[in-house]
């Protein structure tokens, strides 16, 4: 793959070959932003998974400590109070069936749906426009539930989703580059540690074959796990 003048030069900053700290790695990833935006940055762990395996396709949501930096536009799908109650929670939209029907008519302007299970019959409909693009709500992120308010208070102050990806990897924001290295690291940490408490009892030898970190179109940087176990 050919690379950019910038990608090149930011490369000359760190080594490829080499296993960094977390705090090292981390400040390396802001060092070799190279973007004029806020670049997100964003953690790759490499897990020795099968996702044919039921029990090792991971999926779920957390709430990192500090946010990702980037708000979300959450929309939710309810009935009566529950519509009252997602709107006063900061829902940038909630409602019924009139809702449904705006999105089948090709409206996808959020990044979270939020569902109570008694509506999900209805979004079913829905599964081809909003599976594809990551948008159906599900249980296990905690994107159907009767707690619409809790849902999307968690998804305003920083909640992630993650799952792994066909050949086992999983791939999440952990902020931006404006961030110092204590956040991030922080943010990091929380995921790290979720990870390893859902290490599925099926997988045989290393779980974690390596971590890398980086920003928007930066190079990756390599982070040693044992600097994220403390």
């Amino acid at each position: 793959m050919k690379r950019g003048k910038k990608y090149l030069e930011a490369a000359k900053l760190y080594d490829k070959n080499t296993i960094y700290v977390v705090e090292e790695a981390l400040g390396l990833v802001k060092k070799t932003s190279f973007t004029k935006f806020d670049a997100s940055v964003e953690v790759a762990f490499r897990l020795n998974l099968d996702p044919r395996q039921a029990d090792q396709n991971l999926r779920g949501a957390i709430v990192l400590p500090h946010g990702t930096g980037k708000t979300q536009r959450v929309v939710v799908i309810a009935e009566g109070e529950k519509i009252k109650e997602a709107e006063a929670a900061g829902a940038d939209r909630a409602g019924d069936n009139e809702l449904i029907e705006d999105i089948a008519k090709g409206w996808l302007d959020f990044d979270v749906l939020v569902a109570t299970p008694s509506m999900m019959g209805k979004l079913g409909k829905l599964g081809r426009v909003l599976g594809p693009k990551g948008l159906m709500p599900n249980p296990k992120t905690g994107t159907v539930t009767m707690d619409v308010a809790k849902a999307v208070e968690e998804i305003k102050n920083g909640k992630i989703e993650y799952r792994t990806d066909k050949v086992g990897n999983i791939h999440a924001p952990i902020g931006k580059v404006s961030f110092d290295v204590q956040k991030l690291n922080e943010n990091l940490h929380t995921l790290y540690q979720q990870l390893i408490r859902i290490k599925p009892n099926t997988v045989k030898g290393a779980y974690v074959k390596n971590i890398t970190v980086s920003s928007s179109m930066g190079p990756g940087i390599k982070v040693l796990e044992d600097s994220l176990k403390s």
